[in-house]
Order: C-alpha cells, then sequence, then structure tokens
C-alpha cells in the first residue's frame, strides 16, 4: 500500500509543476435553459400547419445566395484529360469500392418540396440503429434505413425546439451537427443561434442550441 501512494503524490507533482497548453485548459459554461418536448413527429405536423400559404424563411445572414460559379480563366477545359487521376491495372476501380447497400436521394432541390437556400450546403446527417437523419442548410430530415422512405421532413431546424421559447425556437440560423450516440442509443441534434439586437443583426450573445432524444427513435420525445 505505501508504494501504491507513491503513484499519485507523483502525478500531482507533476500536473502542479508541468505548464498547461491552451489544449488542457478547461473551459466550461452554464446552460442557459433546458426542457422537454413532445413527440418531434408531432411538431413537425403542427408546424407544417401552422405554415400554410406563409413564405418559407430566407436564408440567415452567415449564408451566401446560391449561385453558379464559373470557371476562371487558366483552369483545365472540362474536355482535357486529367494529367493527375490515378490508375491502376491490378483492379478496376470496381473491385476497390465498398459494397453499396442503401442508395437513395437525401434532401436537396426538389426533394419532398424541398429548396436550397443558401451556400455553402452545410450538408451533415449520421446513422443509427434504424434510422439516418440528414440535415442540410436550414432544414433536417429523417430517413428509415430499411426502406430509405422519408419518416419526418424537411422539417426547419428550429422545429426540434417548437414551444422551448427563446432564441433557439424563434431563430433557424443553420450550421447544423446531427449525431448518433451508440452507447446511449440516442440522437444529439444542434445548432446555433447568431441572430440578435447588435448592428448588423447578430449577437451580441450567441446560442448552441441541443437537442437529445430520448430513445433510438428521431421522431419521438427530445
Amino acid at each position: 500500500m505505501r508504494a501504491s501512494l507513491v503513484v499519485p503524490f507523483i502525478a500531482a507533482t507533476f500536473l502542479v509543476f508541468a505548464p498547461a497548453s491552451p489544449a488542457q485548459i478547461l473551459i466550461t459554461r452554464d446552460e442557459v435553459k433546458h426542457d422537454e418536448s413532445p413527440a418531434l413527429r408531432d411538431m413537425a405536423a403542427a408546424a407544417r400547419s401552422a405554415r400554410v400559404g406563409k413564405p418559407l424563411d430566407k436564408a440567415p445572414e452567415e449564408a451566401a445566395p446560391v449561385r453558379s460559379i464559373p470557371l476562371p480563366e487558366g483552369f483545365k477545359p472540362l474536355a482535357d484529360p486529367d494529367m493527375v487521376l490515378q490508375q491502376t491495372a491490378s483492379a478496376a476501380p470496381a473491385d476497390l469500392a465498398p459494397t453499396l447497400l442503401q442508395n437513395f436521394d437525401g434532401i436537396g432541390e426538389g426533394v419532398a418540396g424541398f429548396f436550397v437556400p443558401g451556400a455553402p450546403p452545410d450538408t451533415n446527417g449520421a446513422v443509427g440503429l434504424s434510422q439516418y437523419v440528414q440535415w442540410v442548410n436550414l432544414s433536417f430530415a429523417v430517413y428509415d434505413k430499411a426502406t430509405t422512405n422519408l419518416l419526418l421532413g424537411p422539417a426547419l431546424g428550429n422545429t426540434l425546439w417548437t414551444g422551448f421559447g427563446g432564441p433557439c425556437e424563434g431563430n433557424n440560423d443553420g450550421d447544423p451537427m446531427a449525431l448518433y450516440d451508440k452507447q446511449a442509443d440516442r440522437w444529439v441534434l444542434s445548432q446555433f443561434v447568431v441572430r440578435g439586437p447588435a448592428p448588423g443583426g447578430f449577437g451580441p450573445n450567441f446560442l448552441q442550441c441541443v437537442a437529445v432524444s430520448k430513445t433510438s427513435d428521431a421522431t419521438g420525445a427530445l
């Protein structure tokens, strides 16, 4: 036992005298508010009913309008061969590709009435036990993995915080993150809030809105 007591003492001495790098400094922030919601499928249906006949949200100020990008002078014309394209004689490209299990259209122009409101699209998605959640620009959708059927959406991102109040419910600023926690079997969906009363329509306080599902069903309660 005496020998085991030496280890924490040495470790503690090292931590006290070793200079901390910026990456080792722990910074925490207290939450502003938390709450529980009804099932997301019910909130999304109510939001769709409330928006009938109303124009969709415009893209937030941080996103640029969608436009084509012309090819600058000096770039290789499309008809010319690619001089840096890798080639191999040992295997055909099809032999090197992974096996394709499912192939279907995600959120895109014209899919389920969706349109791309800004650039870049900030495309983000994650695969869960039985569902795939994708988030593009200001909207997200939930798909069934087995059938690829659209289970929910496309719905505006701030639908997740319906009834929550405050900037998370009132703003839909995008830059989304869709993650699946395999150990907890829960979805973690998040987007930030940048719009506010400060000059230019930003801030002064910025928020990160996080929604965590109660189960592995992304269309259920949060």
